[in-house]
């Protein structure tokens, strides 16, 4: 192994015993490609906690979509997971309005961090989740819409504002013309809401989770 990562047998034997703390990123990286691996390092800032926040504040935005759909007579499944053709993720909500055979795909951000993935895995999910919902649910929706979620902060709408040119072409519909589409919905919608973060804490309605 030494001889492999070009240092000395002192130095991988300190990498050994768990002693990094005496090696050098560069020491560490060789022993990495010795070892045909991937060195990682990761700096974290009270990261548990604002993991764990990051976390509560998707699921009580999540609970709250899926309450308000289902008092309008949406039939909602929260983190319906797939594996579709090497694709693999999960869908936040997904709805089914029975009296339209509306489908509606629901993604949730409490932080838009990159614009082109959120599109991206959104586009994806919309083209999975007729199959998705015949296969796993039994549904048969006849149209599709789906709509982008985002945390209601002073930060989200900036960022939504640097970047809405491009937005407006893929999630046209905003504010109460999108809210009203959920209650009477019509092909081709696609569209973005802001939702306050402290609102999933009024929902009550228990969401069904499915996944496969």
């Amino acid at each position: 192994m030494a001889s492999r990562a070009g240092l000395s047998q002192d130095s991988v034997s300190r990498a050994e015993r768990g002693r990094i703390a005496e090696m050098s990123v560069a020491h560490l990286e060789s022993i990495a490609r010795a070892l045909d691996a991937e060195l990682v390092v990761s700096l974290r800032w009270r990261g548990g906690e604002l993991d764990r926040l990051i976390d509560e504040g998707h699921a009580a935005l999540m609970s709250y979509v899926a309450a308000w759909l289902g008092r309008l007579g949406w039939e909602v499944r929260a983190e319906v997971t797939y594996s579709r053709w090497g694709e693999r993720g999960s869908i936040d909500v997904l709805a089914l309005h029975e009296a339209t055979a509306t489908l509606l795909v629901v993604e949730v951000k409490t932080e838009l961090v990159s614009l082109e993935e959120t599109i991206r895995r959104h586009d994806a999910k919309t083209r999975l989740a007729p199959q998705i919902a015949t296969e796993q649910l039994g549904w048969r929706p006849k149209t599709i819409g789906r709509l982008l979620v985002i945390a209601d902060t002073a930060t989200q709408r900036r960022r939504v504002d640097r970047v809405d040119e491009v937005l407006r072409r893929t999630h046209p519909v905003r504010g109460a013309a999108a809210r009203q589409w959920m209650r009477l919905p019509v092909p081709g919608f696609s569209g973005l809401i802001f939702v306050g973060p402290r609102l999933g804490n009024r929902s009550r309605r228990r969401i069904t989770a499915n996944s496969r």
